[in-house]
């Protein structure tokens, strides 16, 4: 008894408390993201397309799919024909063909009579109505026979190529040429609106105006007629399937992104299919209510936010910590500031969000429009949400962060360094930029990884102030001033949520869940590594001088 009264003392048993609580802490993240991991990354796997042949109360029938997962259930809980036989297996496959029946369907497993692999099973990831599944049998162009029988699958492909590249030159004369006179014109709809308000309008300024507008048009026209012969040559083929009823099917090969046969595929084609679809992911735009594609807009969308909000927090949160630290008498009032500063960290991030909406868009955004952008009325410029605002809020919800960090940093530099300084004859505000920011540059880029971190997983906050389901343009294009801090934009967070709980067809959007998440928790800890690597040679540099 005495011995462990002594080892109470000791304080042993708080080591063993902590370690334990650190040991449960890794265990817990490192199974999170194990399993984020495996059940992200494993979407992009080309898997086996099955054929089941199986027995039921409606006869023999057969079903093609991809095996999601087998899972043991009560069979009395699934009608009277199972009732007398208990616990059994059932299994989900996911059938495709989202427009002729249901994209998931479970069988028994008691009920199944033979399950096969045929090679010949193709798989489309197609650019509406998900996956379909089933036999390739012709394929046509302008309803005349091109191919068939053993000889389809390779005309498929290259037609599928062909098709992409033809696309491609879509998209670019669409999204960037196109696009970009759209963005001219309503550039001199504006400016005619704005001569209209100064009483400018007169008739020179107009026609010089309608001259640039007739170029603009000419050059859209001539881009609409490419646009149009390219869709023309887009829509001409097409392929016969039979999917699993024995009904056969027309599909425009238009309306295909991809055609596998994953069951006579090697392992090889696998992992190379398997990185070309991860890349594809990652560098795509959304389709199918954010449950098909890529999250490319998502991605961009959260750094850019998160670099805009770095950049406008780190300068006033340094200059709050300098003020407070440096400058003002430390008296009443400074720490009721600090105290101000310390209970703001734990306002929910909502209450932040609809200060935002109500002090930047509609206070702030609303009185610019009117002062400076009346030409844009009645709708708004900047009196609406967006990436600036956005940025602002979230600056203003990781402030607190920044100005303790920096406040610590300062407060750990000797006080001997700040009088050798003034003794050598520099100025305080010499001292404090040459000297002591240097010096707590660490601690400042330690309140910026924080911030980073916290920053980047905040949805509550943007869902009011920016963030959309789907934005049209990026915030930063080539169109001058390049970035454009009004526009909306897509983000990782949100992307999560509306896939998550939004989505019409939640087993399809289960993966895409994880995958995204994946995305996310890899983009915070790449720009925290960035941050940490230029703190800790920030720390070097003047590790000599601190000692």
């Amino acid at each position: 008894m005495q011995n462990i009264s002594k080892w109470w003392k000791s304080g042993s048993p708080w080591i063993w408390l902590n370690a334990g609580a650190v040991a449960i802490s890794m265990v817990t993240v490192i199974g999170l993201l194990t399993l984020i991991l495996v059940r992200g990354l494993g979407h992009f796997w080309a898997a086996d397309i099955i054929e089941v042949r199986y027995q039921d109360s409606n006869g023999a029938q057969t079903m093609i799919g991809e095996l999601i997962r087998k899972e043991q259930v009560d069979l009395k809980n699934l009608g009277k024909e199972a009732s007398e036989r208990g616990n059994g297996e059932r299994w989900l496959l996911k059938t495709g063909n989202r427009e002729l029946s249901a994209d998931f369907r479970w069988i028994e497993q008691a009920n199944i009579v033979s399950v096969s692999t045929p090679k010949e099973l193709v798989v489309l990831e197609r650019k509406e109505w998900g996956d379909f599944y089933g036999y390739l049998i012709s394929v046509s162009e302008k309803d005349t026979l091109v191919a068939d029988g053993g000889e389809a699958w390779d005309e498929f492909t290259r037609r599928v190529e062909r098709v992409e590249g033809l696309g491609k030159k879509t998209h670019q004369l669409e999204r960037v040429e196109m696009g970009a006179i759209n963005y001219q014109l309503e550039q001199l709809r504006l400016k005619r609106r704005k001569l209209e308000l100064d009483g400018n309008d007169t008739p020179a300024a107009l026609e010089k105006i309608n001259v640039k507008v007739q170029k603009l048009g000419r050059e859209f026209d001539s881009y609409m007629v490419d646009v149009r012969a390219l869709n023309k040559e887009i829509e001409r083929d097409s392929a016969l399937f039979q999917i699993m009823d024995g009904q056969k099917v027309t599909i425009s090969i238009a309306q295909v992104v991809e055609g596998l046969r994953p069951n006579s595929m090697s392992t090889v084609q696998k992992i190379g299919n398997y990185i070309s679809t991860f890349v594809g992911f990652v560098s795509d735009n959304p389709r199918e209510a954010n449950t098909e594609g890529g999250v490319f807009p998502a991605i961009f969308g959260t750094v850019v936010m998160v670099l805009t909000m770095s950049i406008i927090v780190t300068p006033f949160g340094v200059i709050a910590a300098v003020y407070l630290r440096e400058y003002a008498s430390q008296g009443i009032v400074t720490k009721i500031v600090r105290i101000a500063v310390n209970n703001l960290a734990g306002v929910p991030s909502i209450v932040f969000g609809v200060f935002g909406l109500g002090f930047f868009v509609y206070f702030l955004g609303g009185s610019i429009d009117s002062l400076f952008y009346p030409e844009y009325a009645p709708a708004p410029y900047l009196g609406t949400s967006g990436m600036m605002w956005a940025s602002l809020t979230l600056a203003l919800l990781t402030l607190p962060v920044v100005i303790v960090s920096t406040e610590e940093g300062l407060t750990r530099i000797p006080r001997n360094l700040r009088e050798g300084s003034l003794a050598l004859g520099a100025t305080k505000a010499e001292t404090l930029w040459k000297v002591v920011l240097p010096m707590a540059s660490p601690s400042i880029m330690t309140g910026l990884i924080l911030a980073v971190a916290r920053a980047a997983g905040e949805v509550a906050p943007l869902m009011l102030v920016g963030v959309v389901k789907l934005a049209p343009e990026l915030p930063l294009d080539g169109n001058f001033p390049f970035l454009h801090i009004e526009r909306k934009f897509m983000h990782l967070g949100f992307h999560i949520y509306d896939v998550g709980f939004q989505s019409p067809n939640v087993e399809a959007a289960q993966p895409l869940v994880y995958a995204t998440a994946f995305l996310l928790v890899l983009i915070i800890v790449i720009l925290n590594l960035a941050a940490i690597l230029l703190r800790n040679n920030l720390r070097e540099k003047y590790r000599g001088i601190a000692g």
